[in-house]
């Protein structure tokens, strides 16, 4: 990678400078459209994420600089549909805060179709992974029967951080610093209701969860105390560095490995178990982050260098733990499907 100094085999200077795209588009818009996949069960949801593959394939191969928003656009689009059809049947409120977030989604790929710098760009793909996130946490909550001024609380703070992205055309530093309160809120929110701290007391998949979600709303009021006090940092240099690897590796990095065992569990219709090297990579994740920010900060040097890898190391061992848990799954399965035929004989 470009920033990190370190050798990566991508075919140009140009290339290298789009590692952030590559990461958001082919990796974490695609797994959240699989998680989509795994909720609603429908067969076409499967096109979001193809879309956003296609949209990082097009960035690998260097085609027309229309095609990758072209096609990151009509992913934001049938996410929105899926959304919409969702709301249609169910009509709860959560559902609008996942429309609103393909919205954002949309609007923001809409506007990197006009070539503007991907840094631009960047605070709305945040803003869909903050709203989506939160509109599930949203969900959980009303669950748990949390009273409608507290529901609401979240979908101010919300309000105002879109408020704050549509700024951004015109005003972007005020945008952000809008957008970075409004994150802090909704981190503050999402540590006081969203009801991790209960599950602390249980062991296994529970307390993981719990875990990794705590330290992902962390990670998320973080980033917005530094979208606040560094906007005018935005977009080049180690403060921009550390406000856009607080959201996307330190918050939605992390809900996404919280969450995997059971999106693994849904895609394959097996029981895919909890093991505890998954807080290897979960753990490494949170720790190369902090190495990062410090070394971003200015505090440490090489930090942002050895930060930055070991995250490249942690998602390989995720990905090495996740192809593991659904074998073992496959695997226990089969033996139990075996065994029952034969005690059937």
């Amino acid at each position: 990678m470009a920033q990190l100094k370190i050798f990566a085999p991508l075919p140009s200077a140009e290339m290298r400078s789009l590692h952030g795209p590559l990461v958001i588009l082919g990796f974490l818009f695609t797994w959240l459209g699989l998680e989509r996949v795994s909720a609603m069960n429908r067969w076409w949801v499967y096109g979001v994420s193809l879309l956003s593959v296609l949209s990082a394939l097009s960035l690998i191969l260097q085609l027309p600089a229309v095609v990758a928003p072209f096609f990151a656009a009509n992913a934001a689009l049938l996410l929105a549909w899926c959304f919409a059809d969702l709301y249609q049947h169910h009509h709860e409120d959560h559902f609008i805060m996942m429309v609103l977030s393909a919205a954002v989604l949309l609007s923001g790929n809409l506007l990197w179709l006009t070539e503007l710098p991907i840094h631009r760009i960047v605070p709305w793909w945040a803003g869909f992974t903050i709203l989506l996130l939160g509109g599930e946490r949203l969900e959980a909550a009303r669950a748990r029967d949390a009273t409608p001024f507290v529901q609401d609380l979240f979908r101010a703070a919300a309000i105002v951080f879109v408020i704050g992205l549509a700024l951004s055309p015109f005003e972007f530093r005020l945008s952000l610093r809008l957008a970075g309160a409004a994150m802090i809120a909704m981190a503050l929110w999402l540590l006081r209701y969203d009801g991790a701290w209960q599950s602390f007391q249980e062991f296994g998949l529970p307390r993981f969860i719990a875990l990794y979600r705590v330290a992902g709303y962390f990670w998320l009021a973080v980033g917005g105390i530094a979208w606040l006090w560094f906007a005018r940092f935005f977009g080049a240099g180690p403060l921009y560095d550390a406000m856009i690897h607080t959201v996307f590796v330190g918050f939605v990095m992390s809900i996404i490995f919280a969450h995997t065992p059971l999106v693994l569990t849904a895609l394959f219709q097996l029981p895919v178990e909890f093991d505890a090297s998954f807080h290897l990579h979960a753990g490494l994740l949170h720790v190369s982050l902090l190495a990062r920010v410090i070394g971003d900060l200015g505090f440490l040097p090489g930090g942002q260098k050895w930060g930055g890898l070991l995250s490249a190391v942690a998602v390989l061992l995720f990905i090495v733990n996740s192809f593991r848990a659904v074998y073992v799954a496959r695997r226990d399965w089969r033996e139990n499907r075996w065994s029952d035929t034969m005690t059937e004989r």
